[in-house]
C-alpha cells in the first residue's frame, strides 16, 4: 500500500508519466470492440424490460418452502400462455413476475397461483401495472436521459469548449452502450432502479472527466506561448495527475455497490437491488476507463487539428530535432550538455521516429561544458 501511495504522489508531481494520450489507437481499439460486443448483444437479446416499463403484474407470496423450480413447474400452464419470472427473496417468500397482463386476468391468474402454491389468495400481494402507463414510464424515462445529456453538453460547452463538451458525450454514450449491452447478455430486467442506476453513474463518469478537464484548461491556458510540449503532452501530464484521484474514487464507490450486487442480490436475493447494483457497477467500471482513455485523447485529437496547436507542434518538433543535432555535435566534441530540468514532468506524446532520443532540450542560456572538471573555470584552456 506504501509502495501505491508513493506512485500517487509520484504521478501528482510528474515524476512518473504514462502515455495514455500517445497510446490513444490502442484504447480506441478495445472501446470498439467492447461497444461492438455490446451492440451485438442488444441486437440479439434484446433488453427484457419489466412489468413497469411493459405492463403486467407481480405476485408476492408469504414466506414458504416452495423453491423457484417448484414454483415455476406448478404454475406452468397457470399463466394465460406468457413466460412467469420467479425469484426466491431473502425472506423466503415467492416474486413471480408477469408481463403484459389485463387486470382481469391478473385476478384469475392470481388466484390460480395461490392455488397451484397451495397458499390463500388473499395472502397473495399483487401490484399490477397497464400497458399504457408502462409506455408512459419508458417515454418519460427516455426524455430524461435525453435531458440530461443535452444539459450536460450545453454546460461543458459553456464551462470548457465545445471539443471537451463533445468529448465528454462520445464517453458517455459509450459508457451508456456498454452498460445496456451488458444487461441484455446477462439477461437481467430494465427496471426504474436501473434508470437510476444510469443517471447515477453518469454522473460519476461525468466528475472524473470534468475534474480532468479542468487541470486540462489551467494547464493549456498559454499552451502556444512556448515551444517545449505539444498539446498533447500537457495533455498526459493533466490525466496523470489525477490519474490517482480517479481510481481511489471509483475503488471507494465500487466497494458497496459490489456488495448489493454480489450480496444484496446474489446471497439474499434482494428484487430491484440486483437491478440498481448490476447498472452501478458495469457503468462506474466503464465510466473510470472511458473518463483516462477515452474523453481526454479525444479532445487532445481535436485540439492537434487547430492551426495555432499544429503550428506549435511543428515549432516542438523543430526544436527537439535541433536539440538532438547539438547533443551529437557536443557528444563528437567529448562534451556534455546539460539537461533542462523537467517541467513538471512533462513527457512526449511523439512517435519515436519525431521525438529526439533521450533528448528533452538545452536549457536556454546554457553553454557546453566540458568533461574536465579539474579546472575551476570548467573552460578549455
Amino acid at each position: 500500500m506504501s509502495k501505491l501511495g508513493t506512485l500517487g504522489h509520484k504521478l501528482h508531481r510528474g515524476e512518473v508519466s504514462y502515455d495514455f494520450v500517445g497510446k490513444r489507437k490502442i484504447w480506441y481499439t478495445i472501446s470498439i470492440l467492447i461497444t461492438i460486443t455490446a451492440i451485438v448483444g442488444l441486437v440479439v437479446n434484446g433488453l427484457r424490460e419489466s412489468i413497469d416499463f411493459s405492463g403486467g403484474a407481480v405476485f408476492n407470496t408469504p414466506k414458504t418452502s416452495v423453491s423457484v423450480s417448484e414454483a415455476q413447474s406448478k404454475i406452468h400452464g397457470d399463466t394465460d400462455g406468457r413466460d412467469a419470472t420467479v425469484q426466491k427473496l431473502g425472506t423466503g417468500s415467492l416474486r413471480i413476475q408477469i408481463s403484459d397482463l389485463t387486470t382481469e386476468a391478473s385476478k384469475k391468474i392470481q388466484k390460480e397461483i395461490a392455488q397451484d402454491l397451495g397458499l390463500p389468495a388473499d395472502k397473495i400481494d399483487a401490484q399490477i401495472v397497464g400497458l399504457s402507463c408502462g409506455k408512459e414510464i419508458s417515454k418519460k424515462a427516455i426524455e430524461g436521459l435525453i435531458i440530461f445529456l443535452v444539459l450536460v453538453v450545453i454546460y461543458l460547452a459553456i464551462a470548457f469548449e465545445w471539443r471537451m463538451a463533445a468529448a465528454a458525450l462520445v464517453a458517455l454514450l459509450h459508457d451508456l452502450t456498454i452498460t445496456t449491452g451488458v444487461y441484455a447478455l446477462v439477461g437481467f430486467e430494465v427496471s426504474p432502479g436501473t434508470v437510476i442506476g444510469l443517471l447515477t453513474i453518469l454522473g460519476y463518469s461525468l466528475y472524473d472527466t470534468v475534474v480532468v478537464f479542468d487541470g486540462l484548461k489551467e494547464a493549456s491556458k498559454d499552451v502556444t506561448k512556448q515551444n517545449r510540449h505539444t498539446y498533447s503532452d500537457i495533455a498526459n501530464f493533466s490525466l496523470n495527475s489525477t490519474l490517482v484521484r480517479s481510481i481511489n474514487t471509483t475503488v471507494v464507490a465500487l466497494l458497496p455497490v459490489a456488495a448489493l450486487l454480489f450480496i444484496g442480490g446474489g446471497i439474499l436475493g434482494a428484487g430491484m437491488l440486483d437491478d440498481i447494483a448490476l447498472a452501478l457497477f458495469v457503468g462506474l467500471t466503464a465510466g473510470a476507463y472511458s473518463s483516462i482513455f477515452i474523453a481526454t485523447p479525444i479532445v487532445a485529437e481535436f485540439k492537434e487539428r487547430e492551426p495555432a496547436i499544429m503550428a506549435l507542434r511543428k515549432r516542438v518538433l523543430a526544436k527537439r530535432k535541433a536539440d538532438a543535432i547539438r547533443a551529437k555535435e557536443a557528444e563528437a566534441r567529448g562534451e556534455t550538455l546539460e539537461p533542462e530540468e523537467p517541467e513538471d514532468g512533462l513527457g512526449s506524446d511523439l512517435d519515436e521516429e519525431e521525438a529526439a532520443p533521450a533528448v528533452v532540450g538545452q536549457r536556454p542560456g546554457r553553454t557546453p561544458r566540458s568533461g574536465s572538471r579539474n579546472r575551476p573555470s570548467g573552460k578549455r584552456r
